[in-house]
C-alpha cells in the first residue's frame, strides 16, 4: 500500500495535503464510535505534507514513506505533542523531545496524524486499561481490538491511517495484529531504538510497526531500524533495505512446528493453523517438528520480570517531577477535600488517584518479587528461567530457520468478558512473551477467519498467526512472511 500510494505522490495522482485530508476526514468520521486515538496532530500532519509536496514541486527525490500518513502509539515521545502512556497521571505531560524513531521517521518526511489509545502505560492485552476509554475493534464493536497497540491496530484496520508504530513488551504489538486482521512486527530487541518510548520493561520492550502488508512493515523497519547512541541496547543496521528481501521465495527454508501448542486449540483455531502449514509445505518449505521443554514457563516468568521492571519504571510518576499532583487545583475534584498533604501523602496520593486498576496490580506484584526475603525466590529464578528458554530458542534455531505458532489462543473477545479475571486476559499472551523473553524477533500475519456464533447470527473474525526467527534475521521472517501473504 505504501509504494501504490508513493507511486501516486510521484506522478501526481495525488499530493500529501488531499491524501493527509482525507485520513483526517475518515477519522473524523469513523473515531467516535473507534475510540483508536487520544490527540489528533492535524496542524503537524499538513505542515508535514505540505512540505513533502513543496519538495515534489521542485522536482526533488523523496523517500517511500514522504507524504504518507501514519500514526504513533501515546507512549512514544512527539517534541512538543502531548504524551499521556494513556494514564491520567501524564494528561498534562508534553514531550519535551522526540523519540529516535520519530527523528528517523520525520527524518524520511513521514506525516504523523497523531497518538494512538493503548491500555495505562502499555499493560493490557485489550486497551481496556487505557485512563481514557476502551478502543473497540473495527470489525465487531463489540469486541475489544487486543492490547497493548489496540489504538494502532484500529486505526490501521479501520483506515484511519496507512501505517502505525506500537510498542511490544509481551505481544502488545503482534496481539492486537492478530485481532484486528493487520501485521504486526516486533523487531529483534535492539533492532530498533527505544530511547523515547516511554519504559514498561526495559528488557522486554520494543518498537515496531503496524501494517496493512508485511511489505508496508519492511518499508518501516527500514527507516527506523539501526545504532542510536541514546539507547546502549540497539545495533547497527548498515542501511539495510528489508524490502529487498520481500523475494516471495520459501523453497528449502525450515520452519519449526511446536506440536504441544497444536493440541490445545480450539478446533477453528487449529484447522486455520493447519492449512497455514499446508500451504508453506506446498510452496516448499520443510516443516518440522520441534520442542522447547521450558517453554511452558514462559507467562510465570514473564509475569514476574515484566512488573518488576514496571515497579521500577513507573516509580518515577510521583506527581513531583512531572505529569498531574493530587494538590493542583484541576486535579482535587479525584479526593474529597483539597487539603494540603506533605510529601509523602502527596506521592501517595497522587499514585492512588491518578494510576489505574491494572497499573497498581502490577506495581504492586513487582514491587513484592523485589522486595528483601523474596528477590531471591521471585526475580532472580525467573532470570535463571529466562536463560533457559533463550537457550531452548538457541538449540531450536539449529535445527530450523522460523517456527511457526498461533499469535492467540483465540479471535478478538468481547468487551467486559475478561476485565474482572487478569489471569484469563493474561494467557492471552501465552504464545506472543516468548520472543520478548528470547529477545528474537517475530510477526504476526493475518491467517484468516474464525466463526463465530452470536445468539442466531455467525460472526466472521480475523485470526493471525505468528512467526519467530533467529536473532538480527528479520531478513528471513519478512520474506517467509510475504511468502504466505502472496500466496493467499
Amino acid at each position: 500500500m505504501i509504494k501504490k500510494l508513493h507511486k501516486k505522490l510521484i506522478n501526481g495522482e495525488t499530493t500529501s495535503v488531499k491524501l493527509t485530508e482525507r485520513y483526517l476526514d475518515t477519522i473524523k468520521n469513523k473515531d467516535k464510535e473507534l475510540n483508536a486515538y487520544l490527540t489528533l496532530t492535524r496542524e503537524l500532519a499538513l505542515r508535514q505534507a505540505r512540505q513533502v509536496d513543496e519538495k515534489l514541486k521542485k522536482g526533488e527525490k523523496v523517500g517511500m514513506l514522504a507524504g504518507i500518513p501514519g500514526a504513533i502509539k501515546d507512549n512514544i515521545c512527539i517534541k512538543d505533542i502531548r504524551v499521556t502512556s494513556a494514564s491520567k497521571i501524564l494528561d498534562n505531560y508534553m514531550a519535551p523531545y522526540d523519540a529516535t524513531v520519530i527523528s528517523k521517521l520525520k527524518e524520511s518526511n513521514a506525516v504523523m496524524l497523531g497518538k494512538t489509545n493503548l491500555d495505562e502505560f502499555a499493560m493490557g492485552s485489550s486497551t481496556e486499561n487505557s485512563g481514557y476509554f476502551p478502543t473497540k475493534n473495527p470489525h465487531d464493536l463489540k469486541r475489544v481490538p487486543g492490547g497493548s497497540s489496540g489504538g494502532s491496530a484500529t486505526a490501521v484496520a479501520s483506515d484511519e491511517s496507512v501505517w502505525a508504530l506500537g510498542s511490544d513488551t509481551g505481544g502488545s504489538i503482534r496481539q492486537p495484529a492478530s485481532f484486528c486482521g493487520v501485521v504486526g512486527l516486533k523487531p529483534t530487541y535492539g533492532r530498533v531504538s527505544r530511547y523515547g518510548l516511554l519504559a514498561l520493561a526495559s528488557s522486554l520492550d520494543q518498537i515496531g510497526p503496524l501494517t496493512k502488508t508485511v511489505e508496508d512493515a519492511a518499508i518501516i523497519l527500514s527507516i527506523i531500524a539501526g545504532r542510536d547512541k541514546m539507547d546502549a541496547t540497539s545495533t547497527p543496521d548498515y542501511g539495510k533495505k528489508y524490502e529487498d528481501y520481500l523475494t516471495g521465495e520459501v523453497k528449502g527454508l525450515k520452519i519449526g512446528v511446536i506440536t504441544k501448542y497444536l493440541e490445545n486449540l480450539s478446533e477453528e483455531v487449529k484447522s486455520a493453523l493447519e492449512k497455514i502449514i499446508d500451504k508453506y509445505k506446498k510452496l516448499g518449505a520443510q516443516i518440522q517438528e520441534i520442542e522447547l521443554p521450558y517453554i511452558h514457563y514462559s507467562l510465570a516468568t514473564y509475569y514476574i520480570i515484566q512488573p518488576c521492571e514496571a515497579s521500577s519504571n513507573l516509580a518515577r510518576y510521583d506527581g513531583i517531577k512531572y505529569g498531574m499532583r493530587i494538590n493542583d487545583e484541576e486535579n482535587s475534584k479525584l479526593k474529597d477535600d483539597n487539603l494540603p498533604r506533605n510529601l509523602l501523602e502527596t506521592y501517595l496520593d497522587t499514585r492512588q488517584y491518578n494510576l489505574g486498576k491494572e497499573t497498581k496490580r502490577r506495581i504492586m506484584l513487582g514491587t513484592y518479587a523485589l522486595s528483601s526475603g523474596y528477590y531471591d525466590a521471585y526475580y532472580l529464578r525467573a532470570q535463571k528461567v529466562r536463560t533457559l528458554i533463550k537457550k531452548d530458542f538457541e538449540e531450536a534455531f539449529k535445527k530450523v530457520d522460523l517456527i511457526l505458532t498461533p499469535t492467540t489462543p483465540t479471535p478478538a473477545f468481547k468487551i467486559g468478558e475478561k476485565t474482572q479475571d487478569p489471569l484469563q486476559m493474561y494467557l492471552n499472551d501465552i504464545f506472543t512473551i516468548t520472543a520478548n523473553i528470547a529477545g528474537v524477533p517475530a510477526i504476526s500475519v493475518p491467517g484468516g477467519e474464525i466463526k463465530i456464533k452470536n445468539n442466531s447470527s455467525v460472526d466472521k473474525l480475523p485470526i493471525g498467526f505468528q512467526l519467530m526467527g533467529k536473532w538480527f534475521d528479520e531478513e528471513n521472517l519478512l520474506r517467509a512472511a510475504d511468502a504466505w501473504e502472496k500466496a493467499r
